[in-house]
């Protein structure tokens, strides 16, 4: 609890106390300091040439006890996935079918949020469709309670949510390998997008951490 501030010589106890906000006041102060916005946030495997599509293909090797961590404190942080229609559909035939499956327990039962203009129903659930403004909406969610609502793999979501400024953080593990060919995160043509550098590590790997 926080509590009041000291009392400098030559000021009067009392008066001091009567400065400080009552105990209600106090209270609200408390819990206002401790409430934050939600943030949007994205993880991506990726290659230093770029490359985020297909990495089970090109990860074999890197993903150990680091890895997993820095991949299950994003998951903690959070209790909302937003993905695009093609990453939702992938694993739609995946996870309701693998229940055993390391992670399906947290993928099959988080609230997923769906950005979409061609998907009218939505089998895999718990999950809401997401038709209107992008911004306008994540920003509706933003303001309302919980934790963080995280991009899962959608690499073309999350190059509109940077564009529109609306990613809170963009974390990549950036993989020492190059593939040559394969979805890149940044297209020829996307428009500059400054960011900044928030923490940084290497695993054991190889791998860089990098949070923007």
């Amino acid at each position: 609890r926080r509590r009041p501030p000291p009392v400098r010589p030559g000021v009067d106890r009392q008066e001091a106390e009567r400065a400080w906000p009552p105990w209600p006041g106090r209270l609200f102060a408390e819990l206002t300091e401790e409430v934050e916005m939600r943030r949007i946030t994205a993880g991506l495997f990726i290659t230093v040439d770029g490359v985020v599509e297909s990495p089970d293909q090109w990860q074999e090797g890197y993903f150990n006890e680091e890895m997993g961590e820095a991949v299950g404190a994003g998951m903690a942080a959070s209790d909302t996935m937003l993905l695009g229609r093609r990453t939702y559909e992938e694993f739609a035939g995946y996870w309701p079918h693998n229940p055993e499956a390391d992670g399906a327990g947290y993928m099959n039962s988080t609230p997923k949020l769906v950005v979409s203009t061609t998907l009218d129903t939505l089998g895999w659930q718990p999950a809401t469709l997401i038709r209107g403004s992008l911004a306008e909406e994540l920003t509706k969610l933003k303001q309302q309670p919980g934790k963080d609502i995280q991009v899962i793999g959608s690499p073309t979501l999350v190059g509109s949510l940077l564009r529109e400024g609306v990613l809170d953080e963009l974390s990549l593990l950036v993989h020492p390998v190059m593939v040559g060919r394969g979805k890149r995160l940044f297209q020829e043509g996307d428009a500059k997008v400054p960011l900044r550098l928030a923490d940084s590590k290497t695993f054991s790997t190889g791998v860089l951490s990098l949070t923007y």
